[in-house]
């Protein structure tokens, strides 16, 4: 009996490093990702290259609270972070602000943008002006080749944005040819984030 003790406790202590390993991989695999990993427009376009990828670009700016909430609720949902993080280039654009941007051969710069303007209005950046954004926050979806899907303004709680985030990655947005579609498309929806 005592020469199976030993052998018991070097089982014991296997079967405990191996269970606490599984553990620790369903733990990881399963974990939520905490943030959405945005990176420039330049950035995105050139990750396009490498690996062709749709890009979600969120225009914002300082001085808009809907900015803030679309922040602090809909970016901070860990379905939104997880969606968005898998499936597109996430890009944070400031569109009053200093980036220089390089897009479909053409250098986009924000010449009036005044530093002594802070978190106050400020000009408006060229790049914002050719997306042919009029409000805050607004996110514009590319495809693959850096082409312009679809501007859509205003905030968007978790839900409402999984319409959009869905539509443009599953590619049913090329279905929808009028208001009448898209209003059954939405209607038709059913979402699977929290809100």
């Amino acid at each position: 009996m005592e020469l199976l003790t030993p052998f018991r406790k070097s089982v014991s202590m296997k079967f405990k490093l191996i269970l606490g390993g599984i553990f620790c991989f369903l733990a990881l695999n399963s974990y939520s990702q905490d943030k959405i990993n945005w990176m420039s427009m330049d950035e995105a376009l050139e990750a396009q290259k490498e690996n062709p990828k749709k890009i979600m670009l969120d225009a914002y700016t300082n001085w808009c609270p809907p900015c803030k909430l679309m922040d602090d609720h809909t970016y901070s949902n860990p379905d939104v972070i997880d969606y968005v993080n898998e499936n597109f280039y996430p890009v944070k654009f400031n569109a009053e602000g200093q980036d220089t941007i390089h897009y479909k051969e053409q250098k986009f710069i924000n010449t009036k943008y005044d530093p002594a303007r802070g978190s106050k209005r400020n000009y408006s950046h060229p790049f914002a002006h050719s997306l042919q954004i009029r409000a805050y926050p607004t996110t514009v979806f590319f495809n693959e080749d850096a082409g312009v899907i679809a501007p859509i303004p205003g905030y968007l709680k978790p839900q409402q944005f999984e319409v959009y985030l869905k539509m443009v990655s599953s590619e049913d947005y090329k279905k929808i040819k009028s208001q009448d579609d898209f209003k059954e498309y939405y209607q038709n929806f059913e979402p699977s984030f929290e809100d």
